[in-house]
């Protein structure tokens, strides 16, 4: 019995440390998420900060169009950074089921 437990403790400090480096490792993440086929670019890291845009010269005479587009490229680049974070964190589990939004 106490073989067990102390197979479970260890199992459960090893998927500690995995989920630690995990999370270390979703800090140096990025994503670049894009919309208008590739006419606004937006690059966000694993903390959801931005790090670049880019937009195509043509876009500046319809502003709206332009609002429109860098919404749905940041969105594009947070939709990436979560199914990448959801993906790493999954394999430092290893296999275990991750709750729905622990982790974002």
């Amino acid at each position: 019995m106490k073989a067990q437990l102390g197979n479970l403790m260890q199992q459960a400090q090893k998927l500690q440390q995995n989920m630690q480096q995990a999370q270390a490792e979703l800090a140096d993440l990025e994503a670049t998420g894009e919309a208008g086929g590739g006419m606004v670019k937006v690059t966000i890291t694993g903390q959801h900060e931005a790090k670049q845009v880019q937009i195509d010269p043509s876009l500046l005479d319809d502003l709206e169009m332009l609002e429109d587009l860098v919404a749905a490229a940041i969105n594009d680049a947070a939709h990436r950074i979560k199914d990448a974070s959801q993906e790493k964190l999954s394999k430092a589990a290893g296999g275990l089921p991750i709750p729905p939004g622990l982790f974002g």
